[in-house]
């Protein structure tokens, strides 16, 4: 089982490197113990986004409530045939991600099946379950076990996760409504989106940034300076999008420059360092 766990979780590791290059390289900035477990996170988010984002049958409901079910199968036995799965079962058995993360993203990842506009409401009952929980769910593993820690910082952690996924909204807008027929933002059509549209999402996101930025410096040690890295890369690409018209950001995919991330992650190390 050992080896089988092991191999789990460098399988999760390299669909991290595979799908995100920008998350995997923060991610690398985690101490050595508590990387398997950030990556075997996101394996297990990233199975369930391809059902809903990439599969989208007509069974796509029924694929998603089966895997919801093999998860929580997994995490009773400790055990599961995928992978995946079982690199993210042990994880949250030795972290206690319980069903109240876990439930919250399934309960998201269902209102992606079906398309349509959000209003507030279910915008921030999306946004809580696809990002907020995920922001939780690392905090679990960041803290290991300090149930002190974990409640004094569940606001930034729910608040990052909230800016990373709102600026992801913003910079995708256009692919998500071409290809997926998606708007999440309340009260805006594709059509008719705005300079006054996108002046409110920023400040929104500004604040969620604030909120989140206090909180780094006392994050535990050994995911401090992945998570401050992470923070840099997202606020540049904010600060990108602000100053990208929405003409733009309606016709193309803004994106951060292989170079300036590059900048960017070796700025974090020097200050991280110091």
């Amino acid at each position: 089982m050992e080896q089988y766990t092991r191999q789990s979780y460098h399988l999760a590791t390299e669909l991290t490197r595979r799908y995100s290059t920008s998350f995997s390289t923060s991610a690398r900035l985690f101490d050595e113990r508590i990387r398997p477990g950030i990556f075997a996170i996101y394996g297990m988010t990233r199975l369930a986004d391809e059902i809903v984002d990439s599969y989208r049958g007509p069974d796509a409901a029924q694929q998603l409530a089966a895997f919801q079910a093999a998860v929580y199968q997994a995490i009773d036995a400790g055990f599961s045939t995928n992978p995946l799965l079982h690199a993210f079962a042990d994880t949250a058995r030795t972290y206690g991600i319980g069903h109240d993360l876990i439930e919250p993203f399934f309960a998201s990842m269902s209102m992606d099946i079906e398309p349509g506009n959000y209003d507030t409401d279910a915008y921030q009952t999306y946004i809580y379950g696809s990002a907020e929980v995920i922001g939780l769910m690392c905090l679990r593993v960041f803290v290991d076990g300090d149930e002190t820690a974990y409640s004094a910082r569940q606001a930034g952690a729910r608040a990052l996760g909230s800016a990373y996924q709102k600026v992801n909204f913003l910079r995708d807008i256009k692919q998500d409504y071409d290809e997926l027929g998606r708007m999440y933002f309340p009260g805006v059509t594709y059509e008719n989106f705005s300079e006054s549209d996108k002046a409110a999402i920023v400040a929104d996101i500004a604040t969620d940034f604030e909120r989140a930025r206090a909180d780094i410096d006392h994050l535990p040690a050994g995911a401090r300076r992945a998570v401050a890295t992470s923070y840099a890369y997202y606020y540049e690409l904010f600060e990108v999008l602000q100053n990208t018209p929405v003409s733009e950001i309606t016709l193309r995919r803004v994106r951060v420059p292989d170079w300036k991330k590059a900048w960017l992650l070796a700025r974090q190390m020097v200050r991280r360092s110091a």
